[in-house]
């Protein structure tokens, strides 16, 4: 199996547009094509798994461990043609100072070619001393290859490239143009997520279609040929759990709520959660479930329509009044709560946490936590939890008495202090968990469904 790592030299380079197109093309020319992200990510996964048709897995060094990153890779692997790997910020961009949890490392460990996806705007000569730093900076990284992105025209391309080849040696495997095709419209989080976009298909297979015109695929498949082979894995094993009867969790699926991990969905059906979708903007009521899940998202996006929802937001709060056991990250936990207020607009949300929610113009909680179980959390683990957050809301006028299942370590949770909400058998944080074996979170919530039950 062929397998390459596709990165940049700084975030916004377009790197995932060429990312989720080379998919697209791939798939065009009937290849089964594996995406994977680094890091803690939805709304890029949700694109790349789109245009591959293959769920994205996120491979990320703070909440796995490196050799459990390494078996998810190799499991995910199997019975594709190739992988592509898209790496977040720059190739050698990090946390720590020693760059060990960058993607160069995560490139190192895989033992994956590079590719370097550069933003060339504005650039001809300098072009050369960039390619070079990157290379001397790490030997250890094998940089394939490079695809010149948002180029100015064939002029602009022909000095890029002769530059290139007289000063570096490294191939370039394309050259994408600035075109309308290629961009895909942001907003606070980053790029809208495809299952908000109604055309968001036909738009990765106009990008797939510039993209094959532009890069040469034959010779970005010989690159990937030259990774080693991708052993078969051993089983990965799941968390003891209680054995018990299979429960119904309703999980809340659509424009407004989609960000899981496919590997926490996966895991909560192995802890033996049958998953039943439904739409708060849409449905007129729950479906027929023991628990609920309703994850992040963009509830201010959609405010007026979760508004307007009155019968699902009274069932929702019924259920959890009546000690149905529910879970809710981000999003949900926006949605749960009093009120929305954002750009002007305010809108009654479902209620039943004490709290009203604010958006502001700048991130109020961004990247890595690191929280510790309260005596109150209803599913405890009972180690320290690595996950992380981004929200651009915070909570006002949160109830004094209200309850918390964790004090924050690192980040900033709900008060900067505290994190997850818990009334009855609710938990509701700004926190994304992802099930991992430092963190078996969806075994724990499924045991606790099943104690829920009457």
């Amino acid at each position: 199996m062929a397998y390459l790592y596709l990165s940049a030299a700084h975030k916004s380079s377009g790197k995932t547009s060429v990312s989720l197109a080379l998919c697209g093309a791939l798939v065009q020319r009937g290849l089964v094509v594996q995406p994977f992200k680094k890091g803690p990510d939805y709304i890029d996964p949700l694109w790349l798994g789109q245009a591959a048709g293959r769920p994205c897995v996120n491979l990320d060094f703070y909440t796995m461990a490196r050799d459990e990153i390494s078996d998810v890779f190799a499991q995910a692997m199997q019975g594709a043609d190739i992988g592509l790997i898209e790496g977040n910020k720059g190739l050698y961009d990090g946390l720590d100072l020693d760059g060990s949890n960058s993607n160069a490392a995560l490139a190192a460990q895989l033992d994956a070619p590079v590719v370097l996806v550069l933003d060339t705007q504005g650039m001809t000569r300098g072009v050369a001393p960039l390619i070079l730093g990157y290379q001397q900076f790490d030997p250890n990284i094998r940089i394939g290859g490079v695809i010149l992105n948002k180029v100015g025209g064939a002029r602009h391309e022909a000095k890029l490239r002769q530059v290139i080849e007289h000063y570096t040696g490294v191939p370039v495997l394309g050259a994408v143009q600035r075109h309308p095709d290629m961009h895909i419209s942001e907003r606070h989080l980053g790029l809208v997520p495809s299952n908000e976009l109604a055309r968001s298909r036909e738009q990765i297979a106009r990008m797939a279609r510039r993209v094959a015109e532009q890069v040469d695929l034959d010779a970005l498949l010989a690159l990937a040929a030259t990774a080693p082979a991708v052993e078969r894995p051993g089983r990965i094993a799941a968390p003891a759990v209680e054995a018990g009867e299979k429960v119904r969790i309703a999980y809340a699926r659509d424009e407004a709520f989609g960000f899981y991990y496919t590997d926490d969905l996966a895991a909560l059906r192995r802890a033996g959660a049958e998953l039943v979708p439904f739409s708060p903007l849409r449905d007129g009521g729950l479906p027929e479930a023991d628990a609920l899940l309703i994850g992040g998202g963009f509830p201010e996006t959609h405010l007026d329509q979760l508004a307007a929802n009155t019968a699902m937001a009274g069932q929702i709060r019924d259920f959890i009044e009546r000690g149905g056991p529910a879970y809710a990250e981000c999003g949900g936990l926006m949605y749960l709560c009093r009120r929305l207020t954002w750009q002007g607009k305010q809108g009654k949300m479902v209620g039943i946490i004490p709290a009203d929610v604010v958006m502001h113009e700048r991130p109020q909680g961004r990247g890595y936590v690191r929280l510790v179980e309260t005596a109150e959390h209803p599913w405890p683990g009972g180690d320290e939890v690595a996950a992380h957050e981004f929200h651009y809301s915070a909570l006002e006028n949160l109830d004094s008495e209200v309850d918390f299942a964790y004090r924050v370590l690192r980040g900033q949770g709900i008060d900067g202090a505290h994190d997850g909400v818990r009334y009855r058998n609710l938990l509701a944080s700004y926190t994304h968990l992802r099930d991992t074996r430092r963190n078996h979170w969806a075994g724990r919530f499924v045991d606790f469904v099943r104690r829920c039950q009457p």
